[in-house]
């Protein structure tokens, strides 16, 4: 058996960041099924059931966590990071998105470049297509924040890298982590438009010469240095054999879901809030509606579950004293607090 199944769910919306225009739209949006498997080769840990051909990314995609405080804070320290292990010059950040993070090392002195087929700003250091072999632009350091979890046959894809960046240099990569989402049961943080799922360990299967390797933003992300001349194919040890804990999937409804008047609202328009508010829907649970600070999302309508997205001041005017407010990321826990004050009740999506 190539293979070894981890955990299934099916029709998820494929799309957790591109929000709709009504209910009806976001109701119907496209889906898949998701089919973690863990391959017997390789050790790695993909969506067997994923299709590429699904995800079109383009302008209207929105993942942007810069409007948050504390995102800007992590965001510095991965600059900090990043800088002082790759130094600041001949930079590329391949998926470079909206350009924030690029932006924010151009202000920090860095000599960068970026590659993103769905930018959408005018900055002439960010290039509307994809880095390859054609570009002729070779970088001492290669910067991928969140794009290895969307490729499949990743480490396929970082020899592509390698190759066209001369079969040299040092790549920083950050993904979410697969610990972190073992740990703490996060069940909502297994969608569609991740394919892999990675562990900190796996990054020494893929590299023989890691520089760095570590977990930011509160143990959800890896983040890793690695020499790009130093790939090699990984290789499965029987002793890094992967499972979810029994009660992974275990999504009971909380009391507060059940035998009271008060509204319960999602914090958090993202990937993490749109599979919590459906997977809950499905097990039973009312939810009312969901904020997000990002001015982007507000008026619009998530997948899956069509629930609107509205401001914070929209969204907590008509609640009643000590409604309680569901924040998707623990990390924002303290900062969503402080916002809405005394009156609301925030905690994290664990249910025990």
């Amino acid at each position: 058996m190539k293979q070894r199944n981890i955990y299934k769910q099916t029709d998820l919306p494929v799309f957790q960041n591109r929000l709709y225009k009504s209910a009806e739209e976001g109701q119907n949006s496209p889906t898949g099924d998701i089919n973690l498997v863990q391959d017997n080769t390789t050790g790695l840990i993909y969506n067997a059931n994923f299709k590429s051909h699904l995800l079109q990314y383009d302008t209207s995609y929105n993942n942007d966590q810069s409007c948050s405080p504390t995102f800007k804070k992590h965001m510095k320290e991965v600059a900090d990071l990043l800088t002082s292990k790759m130094g600041k010059k001949k930079l590329i950040e391949i998926g470079c998105g909206k350009g924030t993070f690029l932006e924010l090392l151009l202000s920090h002195g860095a000599d960068i470049i970026g590659f993103d087929p769905a930018y959408e700003g005018c900055n002439p250091l960010i290039k509307r297509e994809y880095f390859s072999e054609d570009t002729k632009i070779k970088g001492k350091g290669i910067i991928l924040r969140h794009v290895l979890e969307h490729i499949q046959n990743p480490v396929k894809f970082l020899y592509t890298l390698a190759k066209a960046n001369g079969g040299s240099g040092l790549i920083y990569i950050e993904v979410p982590c697969l610990d972190w989402i073992t740990e703490n049961r996060a069940w909502f943080d297994i969608f569609y438009e991740h394919v892999n799922y990675f562990r900190l360990k796996d990054f020494s299967n893929i590299f023989k010469n890691v520089i760095y390797s570590g977990r930011v933003f509160g143990g959800q992300y890896i983040s890793i240095v690695a020499d790009l001349s130093s790939l090699k194919q990984p290789k499965f040890d029987p002793k890094e054999a992967f499972d979810f804990p029994k009660d992974f999937a275990k999504i009971s409804i909380p009391n507060s879901f059940s035998g009271t008047n008060k509204k319960i609202v999602v914090w958090g328009g993202g990937s993490k809030g749109v599979i919590f508010s459906l997977l809950s829907a499905r097990a039973g649970a009312q939810i009312s509606h969901v904020i997000d600070i990002n001015p982007a999302k507000q008026g619009l309508y998530l997948p899956g579950t069509g629930l609107k997205v509205v401001s914070p001041a929209d969204g907590l005017k008509n609640l009643s004293h000590k409604s309680q407010v569901y924040v998707m990321n623990p990390n924002y826990l303290e900062e969503v607090q402080t916002i809405v004050g005394r009156n609301f009740v925030c905690k994290g999506p664990d249910y025990e």
